[in-house]
């Protein structure tokens, strides 16, 4: 098993190669011009990855007076790769080809029944089919990238002690040892903050901006950071970190061990508009949620979008006041991180346009450098693929790392 960071013999061929990766189709006249490099050390380096099979050149761009400049990719079938998200409530197994298309998926309910060893076991025979389907080789696969809940050892592949898994076993899970032993392929693990980040800068292509910040809104909040095209490291997997900003002092008790009591996750939820939803139930409150849901208690998220959609006006209160307090704990990140790009993921965002509108409406307000530092919302590009995704890039990245 030859190990990612080895497939490109120097860093100089690494960087081009992601020059190239970055700008879709590039000109050898613009590689020229961006890299500083000679014509013959230019040459050697596109021959090298043109030899490899990891470059390919499509054709030839207009002439500006000379001969007409050959135009290059990199090559996506030069390999595969396998991207999986392991969330509390579903995991997706997602195979890509270099230029993260997706080839095919799998997607599990995680309930009390999806143990480590079943959901690894499944993986396992789940790439397989995939790779039969595909007519790909187990050969021509560079590695798996894993996008998890966290907190996370990266280093070493383990997923230590998550919290709201409703099976059992999931605490110190050695999921990169695991999948590398059943599949003998490179396995790259991360949280699914980062990864799902790491899935919407390349779905987005030159339009990103260069200080990127992602929030996914769902069962938690989960935050991740990117500065030029590198996500933001601390010394721990701090994924759920900005969920436990202190939105108000003596608040809401944290439903975690552990958790600030007031905390950010605790007013913007899918369980907390759930849980709100029912106790305004229980007051009476005229709503649809008693023709959608037999009782209370069997209130979900999907009965709320579709109450909110039809203009109910409980359930509108209550989107309307989570977006508040989104909005308040976005402005607090925007105060202090001033991020150009602010990509907001996840259910909240992508089934509840209203949410979104207010939400991001408030951030602005209580942004307070919005004159002199204007700051772009947008909602992720990749909807429900972004971890797995972004999981695959992972691997892409070790390439060039």
């Amino acid at each position: 098993m030859q190990p990612i960071h080895e497939v490109i013999s120097s860093s100089r061929t690494k960087d081009m190669y992601l020059s190239i990766r970055k700008q879709g189709t590039v000109s050898k006249q613009t590689l020229l011009e961006e890299s500083g490099l000679t014509v013959s050390t230019l040459t050697r380096i596109l021959d090298e990855l043109l030899a490899q099979g990891l470059l390919s050149e499509v054709g030839y761009g207009e002439s500006t007076g000379g001969r007409r400049p050959t135009l290059y990719e990199t090559n996506p079938l030069f390999g595969y790769v396998f991207g999986l998200e392991i969330s509390r409530t579903h995991s997706k197994l997602a195979l890509m080809n270099l230029h993260l298309s997706l080839l095919d998926e799998y997607t599990w309910t995680m309930d009390e029944h999806t143990t480590p060893e079943l959901l690894v076991e499944a993986v396992h025979s789940q790439a397989l089919r995939m790779l039969e389907q595909a007519s790909v080789d187990i050969s021509q696969v560079i590695g798996l990238g894993i996008g998890a809940v966290g907190p996370l050892d990266r280093k070493e592949g383990i997923i230590q002690h998550p919290a709201g898994f409703t099976a059992p076993g999931w605490s110190q899970v050695h999921i990169k040892e695991q999948l590398e032993q059943l599949l003998d392929v490179p396995v790259c693990l991360d949280n699914g903050a980062n990864t799902a980040l790491l899935g919407e800068y390349w779905a987005g292509g030159n339009l990103r901006l260069h200080q990127l910040l992602y929030l996914h809104a769902g069962i938690g909040l989960r935050s991740a950071i990117m500065n030029e095209g590198r996500i933001l490291y601390s010394v721990i997997d701090t994924e759920g970190a900005a969920g436990q900003m202190i939105i108000e002092n003596a608040g809401i008790p944290s439903r975690h061990p552990g958790g600030n009591d007031g905390a950010w996750e605790s007013y913007v939820s899918i369980r907390t508009l759930e849980m709100q939803a029912r106790a305004e139930w229980k007051l009476g409150k005229d709503t649809l949620l008693r023709e959608l849901a037999p009782n209370p208690e069997s209130i979900d998220f999907s009965h709320l979008i579709e109450a909110l959609q039809a203009g109910d006006p409980m359930v509108t209160g209550i989107f309307g006041r989570a977006a508040v307090y989104c909005g308040i704990g976005l402005a607090n990140l925007i105060n202090i991180l001033h991020p150009e790009e602010v990509i907001l993921g996840g259910p909240l965002f992508s089934a509840a346009d209203y949410f979104y509108q207010e939400a991001t409406r408030v951030a602005l307000e209580k942004t307070y450098y919005r004159e002199q530092c204007s700051v772009r919302f947008t909602k992720g590009a990749l909807s429900d693929n972004a971890v797995a995704t972004g999981a695959g890039a992972l691997i892409l990245n070790q390439l060039t790392g």
